[in-house]
């Protein structure tokens, strides 16, 4: 008998420890928490608020970048602005959704400079390749900065589409793009000879040279392999351009 108890007491302990081990009502228990559950009440709230700032601000993002690319339509017309403030510059696209245009000619823009130098003489300096310097920075380089890859394009674009093909500019946004334009190439002609910096900066001179990329063989097309130079005048260097390149 004594051992038929033992028995019993050994049953029902295991039954007990059976029971513990279920839970209440015969469930496991809950297993640990994890993510956002597992924070307290309030920082569930202050996560969930971040989540759900990020996401609107991620779809904010791709729908002004759609409106940028797309053809135009009556809410990018309406808010264009909008669009072009959120865009530019970080987030500048070079392409058009539904209507690609891919560039089909190579522009290398080009400054020189004319000095007076200490004697009292006049010297002009050798053509920079603008285009040049930002091609040389940006290959091989995992992160280009914007001004490498944009300021001076966009200086360019800037010009040409308030001037005419006589280089007049059409009223006071192509007179900004000049003073623009200008100073662009005072900073990079000063970075370029900096052993002449005792002499007096009188003038810069921009131009562009446009060439065709020339298409495969078997398209048949056949382009104008000819470079079309377009040249600027002098322009005057300021003191302001001159306080701009000695920052």
């Amino acid at each position: 008998m004594p051992r038929a108890n033992q028995r019993a007491g050994t049953g029902a302990g295991a039954m007990d420890g059976y029971e513990q081990g279920r839970g209440a009502g015969g469930r496991p228990p809950p297993g640990p928490r994890v993510g956002i559950a597992a924070l307290s009440p309030p920082y569930q709230v202050a996560a969930a608020l971040v989540l759900a700032i990020v996401a609107l601000v991620t779809c904010v993002h791709l729908a002004m970048v759609f409106l940028h690319v797309a053809p135009p339509n009556t809410v990018s017309k309406q808010h264009g602005q909008a669009v072009d403030d959120w865009v530019y510059p970080e987030f500048e696209q070079n392409w058009k959704l539904f209507a690609p245009n891919p560039l089909q000619q190579n522009i290398a823009v080009e400054a020189r400079a004319k000095f007076r130098t200490e004697d009292g003489g006049i010297r002009h300096t050798e053509w920079h390749g603008l285009s040049a310097q930002d091609g040389a920075a940006i290959d091989g380089n995992l992160v280009p900065s914007h001004t490498q890859q944009n300021q001076l394009r966009r200086a360019w674009d800037y010009y040409t589409s308030t001037h005419d093909t006589r280089n007049r500019p059409n009223g006071m946004r192509g007179e900004l793009s000049e003073e623009y334009l200008r100073r662009i190439a005072v900073l990079r002609i000063g970075r370029e000879e900096p052993a002449q910096s005792s002499d007096n900066f009188l003038s810069v001179q921009v131009r562009s040279v446009t060439t065709n990329v020339q298409p495969p063989s078997w398209s048949g097309e056949k382009l104008d392999p000819k470079p079309v130079i377009r040249l600027l005048p002098w322009w005057n260097v300021t003191s302001q351009d001159m306080e701009v390149r000695d920052r």
